[in-house]
């Protein structure tokens, strides 16, 4: 069965009929608003700073989708939400300013391609997320698509996931390298291949949030069919041991904080050994369908205008010989429901029939032929799908931010964009930090942006000057995931918002100056003297003069309206 053909079920309309079911019962009065909150973020139903309408995601196990689901998304996003998804850096698809009396149907147009809502929000075992390549990709061990799509079905309404203490992440990732910053998630899978057998080096209790902490190695290397055991036995554990009385301390990385490693170690070894006293099946790869790439496209004539540009900033050649996988960078990570159904035609055109988000908020048309890239270029120029730059500092990774979280201060999407257009200039484009640094925001201090793992990291933040309040970023400089397992970016000086765009710039010129011989800006921004970035800065350091009390995008004056998050509900 090709991939085009296949289209895996991960819904089941019986969710939809209990969602209807608790809402009948929130609005007749039966169930407390708190009860049915809690209810609703199980199934992806999230409020946001608007009142009266919802933000819903859309879970995309390892950020797989194939044409129908594409559908699926452009119908969601066209009928009920602004006409355009968002992609996270969960692999997941959002929508914004939805009505609660839309929820039901959009379900439907969902569960139809096999997609859910469930167990994206709230308490529970989120998206499973994987390396987008590590199909094609010629330094990933193997694929890890089998056992992370395996995993994503044990958990889905597992007894447990709908019950813990608080959010649970695993990511997978295909090489040593870390790509899918497993050392930031609760669990994370590391491909390895050792006396060639395949298996995986495990990390647990990484997260991010205001207080960061980087996973421990739990295990140099397990057989991958005992991964079930050792997830099963964790989130036993989790659910044990986790803190039920403060949700601000209630992740898995406070369990290992609470008891020290040692202990943590052997609470996990308490479950693990129970888990093999039950007899619990090792997990069995999940079948995949058969790769069937589409014949070639070949494109008679001159090719498009850019075309060399964005071969090289967006494809790179599979491991698979005559063939190509293609990055389509999603600025702001969004994409609208005119290009969601068009991907859905290319990726049955040029592709296997398959397109995978990736945790950067973009997206990958895998097994396209080499031959047809010249064709496919000309279709995504059309489409506005062939920006060049992806992995370089205008690909800037972004939460939502104040456009619509309860819990932002600022708007970071606006930032984003902003940063986007300023180091696309020519001054900034022409430094040699622009092609390899990666920049991530959030809007408050809680990471949602990523922001403690990027070369410049941005959150938002105010302060009050003489009685106006102005917004302002926290720069963390020289954050990252490798081999070596996740380093957070120091603290090093707030910058007034609306000067973030010449701060970065400022922060690439740096680099220009004082990088050592075949230094990477990941290693420079690393170990670069805080003091000496305070001094290239100057110029954007000083005190807020007209115009900076309102935030970028804004006209009006700048106001800290926080309110109540349901990130912990």
């Amino acid at each position: 069965m090709s991939a085009e053909a296949f289209l895996p079920r991960f819904s089941d309309p019986k969710d939809i009929d209990t969602f209807v079911e608790m809402l009948s019962q929130f609005e007749s009065g039966a169930i407390t608003s708190e009860q049915f909150r809690a209810f609703r973020l199980l199934r992806g139903v999230y409020g946001q700073r608007q009142t009266d309408v919802q933000m819903m995601r859309v879970k995309i196990p390892f950020g797989r989708l194939f044409p129908a689901q594409l559908e699926a998304l452009a119908q969601v996003g066209e009928r009920f939400s602004r006409g355009f998804g968002h992609v996270t850096t969960r692999q997941n698809v959002q929508f914004h300013f939805i009505q609660m009396s839309d929820v039901e149907t959009a379900m439907h147009v969902l569960d139809d391609a096999g997609l859910t809502t469930r167990e994206a929000c709230g308490n529970s075992v989120r998206t499973v997320t994987a390396c987008e390549v590590a199909s094609v990709c010629d330094g990933a061990a193997f694929d890890v698509t089998p056992y992370a799509e395996a995993l994503t079905r044990m958990f889905l309404r597992h007894p447990l996931s709908s019950s813990l203490p608080r959010k649970f992440k695993i990511a997978f990732s295909g090489c040593g390298d870390d790509c899918a910053m497993g050392a930031i998630n609760d669990i994370g899978f590391v491909a390895r291949v050792e006396g060639g057998e395949r298996g995986f080096k495990v990390l647990a209790a990484g997260g991010l949030s205001t207080s960061p902490q980087a996973a421990i190695v739990l295990h140099e290397f397990v057989r991958a069919g005992e991964i079930s055991r050792v997830a099963e036995s964790i989130v036993r554990m989790f659910h044990a041991l986790g803190n039920r009385d403060n949700k601000a301390r209630a992740r898995l990385k406070y369990v290992l904080r609470k008891l020290g490693e040692p202990a943590f170690r052997a609470a996990y070894q308490t479950q693990r050994d129970a888990v093999d006293a039950e007899a619990l099946a090792e997990i069995v790869e999940a079948p995949q369908p058969a790769v069937s790439p589409a014949p070639p496209v070949i494109e008679a004539g001159p090719r498009a205008a850019g075309y060399l540009a964005w071969k090289a900033s967006a494809t790179f050649a599979q491991k698979q010989a005559g063939f190509s996988a293609v990055y389509v960078r999603l600025p702001l990570g969004d994409v609208t429901s005119v290009q969601l159904r068009a991907l859905a035609a290319i990726a049955s055109r040029f592709g296997d029939g398959s397109v995978r988000l990736s945790i950067d908020q973009n997206l990958v048309v895998p097994w396209v032929d080499s031959r047809s890239l010249p064709a496919l270029h000309r279709e995504l120029a059309a489409l506005d799908l062939a920006a060049l730059d992806r992995g370089t500092a205008r690909d800037v990774t972004s939460c939502p931010g104040a456009e619509t979280c309860n819990l932002a201060v600022t708007g970071s999407r606006s930032l984003a964009r902003a940063i986007a257009d300023r180091v696309g200039e020519d001054d900034a484009r022409s430094l040699a930090a622009f092609a390899d640094t990666t920049i991530k925001i959030s809007g408050c201090p809680n990471s949602c942006g990523q922001h403690h793992v990027a070369d410049l990291g941005f959150h938002g933040a105010a302060k009050t000057n003489n009685g106006i309040t102005v917004p302002m970023y926290q720069l963390h400089l020289g954050g990252g995931i490798d081999e070596h397992g996740a380093r957070f970016g120091r603290q090093v000086v707030k910058i007034i918002a609306r000067r973030v765009p010449d701060a970065v710039v400022g922060l690439l010129r740096l680099f220009e100056s004082d990088h050592a011989e075949n230094e990477t800006p990941a290693t420079f921004f690393h170990r670069v003297d805080p003091k000496r970035v305070v001094a290239a800065l100057a110029s954007v350091l000083g005190p807020p003069t007209a115009g900076d009390e309102s935030d970028i995008g804004q006209t009006s004056g700048f106001h800290v309206a926080i309110g109540a998050g349901e990130c912990a509900a």
